[in-house]
């Protein structure tokens, strides 16, 4: 990127220089151009201006005034947010969790689920997509929340969906070990969890375009895996498996709907079944917003970030979809491995068909795949909590000193404030720690809605600041589709998900322990937003004319970004693909 000659004057940021320095190292010359910057000499804020021949010398322009602090650095690459976009959110929820749902709701009753819960995931991104590319900021929607609603509805989102990672950490790092028990007992579980624990603390705290990488190439297994798994499934189906020929046998018996869960008469109990399905979609899907925490490390986020949005439906109707659909022609809703305690990985449905159909080998593959699928969502784990406190820091609603990176622009002590929560996965190796563990997962099984709830709700805010300051949404970067109908559409249904979500704890009978776990987060994100509604004493919600959509958005739009053209194959191969 270049900045032109007409640029309005601002200070820059050592992340902006080195990456106007690696512009012109790619282009092998020197570019002439024009920064600005405080001089230490200036009154009232008085902005100088000069021009350098060369501007790889960056000490000898920090001497000329000052200059901001070190941020995160904007080195996340297309093909890194593509792939990103599209197999990030592919883990355990998708590998293992279709179990519960295809037991209880039966394939039909599943695929309609899972069908109805990507509409909202498609809304949500949408909002998200038309917000970050206009403001491609870290931390995106929490810094959303805190300027278009209000700081404290700001914090509570923040902290819930920050804690929410940090207790996800430690369940994947529980999750590894038992994985990886499908093949061998011989190293305990705590000695896992330690293993990969030091691993994935000490991978987050080199620079970020090594996280890009490598989510990238774990991206790509999974999206192989997937692609392969699918090509294999039509296969079996059209009888290249053991059993001949399955076709649609198994919708007709044991049928297209499941028995649901217990209830007084059948119809409820169904009812109930698929119900519990679409509280698993849910969760299943939760994840798919995180290309929005990227944003403000992406190279060129106007292009990079529309592109993986855009991505949304693709991934939800191929892999999810249509991974539900094959695993239904395969998979009866009555076999008993569904519901196997064996191993952790033995009631992945994903194991199960291809154990029906015979494969020998096959299930040891696709283990090794979903054990680099849990490690690259612990590291993902890290990643994005650290950079939510990051967000928060930056944003006065945590201590600031978590705000510090170091000169590669790694927020290390978010990282480690975020890591040190994976020490939680030892109490999974206790009886008595087990059951707290699971009362944590509860805890902040539910934030992930909350934030899909408030990126709708800072998008049709969003949507009004816009139409206040006179500006039209056709000369945006990105323009969501269908809006603001499709916001107010997933800020209604996921308020319900949210309500009924622990409808359990009522069927068949009341059960008070149910219904702490099931919506205790629901009652710790109001104690956290009355308290920062306290601190601050703010508003209930800003004001349409006090909506910030200023802040980091005038130096992006003062940006010239320039991708260089791809010149190898693999270069325009991953420019197409991603």
């Amino acid at each position: 990127m270049i900045y032109g000659e007409d640029t309005p004057p601002h200070s820059p940021s050592q992340s902006d220089i080195r990456m106007r320095k690696k512009s012109v190292d790619y282009k092998g010359e020197k570019i002439k151009t024009t920064v600005s910057y405080m001089s230490p000499h200036a009154q009232n804020d008085t902005r100088e201006r000069r021009s350098f021949e060369d501007i790889d010398d960056i000490e000898s322009i920090e001497e000329l005034g000052d200059v901001q602090e070190v941020e995160v650095k904007r080195e996340l690459k297309q093909r890194h947010i593509g792939m990103i976009a599209l197999g990030g959110t592919i883990g355990t929820g998708l590998f293992i969790g279709l179990s519960s749902p295809l037991a209880n709701a039966g394939p039909v009753g599943a695929l309609i689920s899972y069908l109805f819960m990507g509409t909202l995931v498609y809304s949500v991104t949408q909002s998200l997509g038309e917000m970050a590319t206009f403001i491609p900021v870290t931390s995106s929607f929490t810094v959303f929340s805190q300027r278009f609603l209000s700081p404290s509805i700001g914090a509570a989102n923040g902290y819930m969906y920050w804690f929410s990672w940090c207790i996800t950490f430690a369940l994947e790092l529980s999750v590894i070990g038992q994985v990886i028990e499908f093949w061998t007992f011989a190293v305990p579980l705590p000695a896992w969890i330690s293993i990969f624990w030091v691993f994935l603390t000490a991978g987050n705290m080199f620079p970020v375009k090594y996280y890009g990488e490598f989510e990238f190439w774990i991206a790509c297994i999974k999206v192989i895996a997937i692609i392969g798994f699918l090509i294999y499934c039509l296969c079996m189906v059209c009888g290249a498996g053991v059993t001949g020929p399955v076709g649609f046998r198994y919708w007709r018996h044991p049928g297209p709907m499941g028995p649901g869960i217990i209830a007084k008469n059948p119809n409820q109990a169904k009812f109930l079944g698929w119900v519990s399905s679409l509280i698993n979609a849910a969760f299943t899907y939760q994840g798919t917003e995180l290309v929005g925490i990227t944003a403000g490390e992406a190279a060129n986020p106007r292009k990079s970030v529309p592109r993986a949005i855009k991505k949304v439906v693709f991934r939800i109707l191929f892999f999810y979809i249509g991974s539900l659909f094959f695993i239904g022609l395969l998979v009866p809703w009555n076999d008993p491995k569904l519901t196997s305690s064996d191993s952790y990985i033995s009631s992945s449905p994903f194991i199960i068909a291809i154990e029906n159909s015979g494969t020998k080998v096959l299930p040891h593959i696709f283990n090794a795949v979903i054990v680099s699928t849990i490690i690259s969502a612990g590291n993902s784990n890290v990643y994005v909590g650290s950079r939510i406190m990051y967000g928060l820091a930056r944003g006065g609603l945590a201590p600031k000193f978590l705000a510090k990176t170091t000169r590669h622009g790694v927020p290390y002590l978010a990282v480690l404030a975020t890591a040190c929560f994976g020490a939680l996965a030892y109490m999974e190796t206790t009886t008595g720690g087990e059951n707290a563990f699971n009362w944590l997962l509860n805890i902040t099984a539910v934030a992930g809605f909350f934030s899909w709830v408030f990126i709708s709700f800072s998008h049709i805010r969003f949507m009004q600041a816009l139409k206040y300051r006179g500006i039209s949404r056709d000369d945006l970067p990105f323009k969501a589709a269908l809006m603001p109908g499709l916001a107010y559409y997933a800020s209604f249904f996921m308020t319900v998900i949210i309500i009924i979500q622990g409808f359990t704890a009522f069927a068949p009978h009341f059960s008070g322990k149910d219904f702490a776990a099931a919506y205790v987060s629901i009652f710790l994100f109001i104690f956290i937003w009355i308290v920062f509604q306290i601190w601050f004493r703010c508003r209930l919600i800003h004001k349409i004319e006090d909506v910030d959509i200023d802040t980091d958005r005038r130096d992006i739009e003062a940006v010239v970004w320039e991708d260089p053209e791809p010149k190898t194959f693999w270069d325009k191969f991953w420019n197409v693909v991603a």
